[in-house]
């Protein structure tokens, strides 16, 4: 597995429209065999910035892949309006991961 980060910064004033899109945009991702789910988060400390995390079965089936398919275009028309507001988007490799039980 590998794990897409997009930040984002967005403005207050397109913040509900951003949330909006990639709810929309869900349907192609859940429709894609190679990604295996998604989140986004949002800073409380800079309400400006989010944070999307992709995870991909791999660099290579996202690109080559879903990116390729017949869902990327229905997927980038709903979130090419924030394509500017991107920071950063790259993929990383997971190498530990570990869920803490709190009963």
């Amino acid at each position: 597995m590998i794990v897409e980060y997009i930040r984002y910064k967005i403005v207050k004033d397109r913040q509900t429209a951003f949330i909006e899109a990639y709810q929309n945009a869900y349907e192609q991702l859940a429709a894609s065999p190679y990604c295996l789910g998604y989140e986004m988060s949002h800073c409380e400390e800079d309400p400006e910035n989010f944070i999307l995390r992709i995870e991909w079965t791999s660099t290579e089936e996202h690109l080559n892949g879903f990116r390729k398919s017949a869902l990327f275009g229905p997927f980038l028309n709903h979130v090419r309006p924030f394509f500017n507001d991107i920071l950063e988007m790259n993929h990383y490799e997971v190498l530990a991961a570990k869920t803490i039980s709190r009963t």
